[in-house]
């Protein structure tokens, strides 16, 4: 029985919810949004190296785009949340939901601001 309640307990997912904002002063007709692309390499780039793991695609929500981690802890999957708020060209008030593999919904889960302090 012990075993049975081990597999109950939800897959923690960190949600990336980054403010849908065009990147300001790009050439006429070119993409608005070229951050997206770097998060979505930079999350690849870790999950190559085993350091978290994508758990889905991004995805527009409202009047943001949301990208989701897992594979570690919460203090390592708030780190990578934190590394993606610091990124060149994405918009500030990103932010981070700790969330659940069996979620409903985007950002029911705990808030936490990005940046994370330096210590």
């Amino acid at each position: 029985m012990r075993w049975y309640r081990m597999n109950l307990v939800p897959t923690m997912v960190v949600e990336i919810h980054v403010p849908l904002r065009p990147t300001p002063n790009l050439p006429d007709g070119a993409y608005a949004y070229p951050w997206i692309e770097a998060v979505e390499d930079f999350l690849a780039d870790l999950e190559d190296q085993g350091e978290a793991e994508v758990f889905d695609d991004g995805e527009e929500d409202a009047d943001a785009y949301v990208f989701f981690v897992t594979g570690a802890g919460e203090e390592d999957l708030l780190a990578v949340a934190s590394r993606v708020a610091t990124l060149p060209g994405v918009p500030a008030g990103t932010f981070a939901v700790i969330s659940h593999a069996g979620a409903e919904e985007f950002g029911l889960g705990r808030r936490v601001a990005l940046p994370l302090p330096t210590a």
